[in-house]
């Protein structure tokens, strides 16, 4: 009894060194050590969309791009512990290119059209760069589990199938799936951020300050128009709150539950319209 008691003993102080060394680590280390693991187990193209691109051309496979700021600790966990766990959404995955974009740093606004203040943004779309569908969600900083429905995403990944099998004859009908055209062709050419920030992560030198989060694109956009002295869109003008805070739940299994107009979208016939 007294050996086992000392094993677990030992157990438990291995485990808490561990615990502890890990809590040590910096951010710097954990973003680092998270692209040596993702390029290692290959499944993902790691913030390579050009090569995600070619592959898609290649394999003829549609393109799932998940963006994701590194340095945010919540929006890594929301993916691993989420999004890679589940059996359901690993099988569908494997039908698609899938991409990993870990930074903001010259992303081509024009075709990456979505709601910047997201914790977690998806996005299917041919390798032609025609945008078949958006999944995302906004999620609290720490108390985020729950905030993403994965029977929801699965729904949204067979949509995603459907429209790659039918295209190109649908193509037309996608052409709505893009906005207008941004201020702006990449976030680092806004004045707010143009002299802080490249168009790429800087692995040479402290790569989490060299990252564009999301929402820093947002807060450029607002700083410009007020610069300009210009009106704001109503998109533009202040972050969207959560979803429950608007009194609507987009955790559901349908593709489309319901939507916010305040910008400048409707639901109609199950699915979003502009409107």
């Amino acid at each position: 009894m007294r050996l086992l008691c000392r094993f677990a003993i030992v157990v438990l102080l291995f485990v808490g060194a561990m615990l502890q060394a890990e809590e040590k680590k910096t951010r710097e280390q954990k973003v680092r050590e998270d692209k040596e693991r993702v390029e290692a187990e290959g499944f993902w193209m790691y913030n390579d969309i050009p090569g995600a691109i070619a592959e898609a051309k290649k394999s003829g496979k549609p393109i799932l791009v998940v963006l994701r700021c590194l340095p945010c600790e919540e929006c890594v966990k929301l993916d691993d512990e989420l999004v890679d766990q589940d059996p359901v959404i690993q099988k569908l995955l494997k039908e698609y290119v899938c991409v990993r974009v870990v930074g903001t740093n010259g992303l081509d606004l024009e075709t990456f059209q979505y709601d910047t203040d997201q914790s977690f943004a998806v996005f299917l779309m041919n390798a032609d760069k025609t945008i078949y569908g958006r999944f995302g969600t906004r999620s609290h900083r720490t108390e985020w589990v729950g905030d993403v429905s994965l029977k929801g995403m699965a729904k949204a990944l067979e949509r995603g199938l459907d429209i790659h099998a039918a295209y190109p004859g649908n193509k037309a009908e996608l052409a709505g799936k893009r906005g207008d055209k941004p201020l702006f062709s990449s976030p680092e050419k806004y004045p707010a951020l143009r002299d802080k920030f490249t168009d790429a992560l800087n692995y040479e030198g402290d790569v989490v300050k060299s990252c564009i989060h999301c929402h820093q694109i947002g807060d450029a956009e607002r700083q410009y128009y007020r610069a300009q002295r210009k009106a704001h869109s109503r998109k533009s003008s202040v972050p969207l709150p959560t979803s429950q805070i608007c009194w609507f739940d987009t955790r559901s299994e349908r593709v489309c539950q319901s939507c916010c107009r305040g910008r400048g979208f409707s639901c109609g016939q199950g699915r979003i319209q502009s409107g």
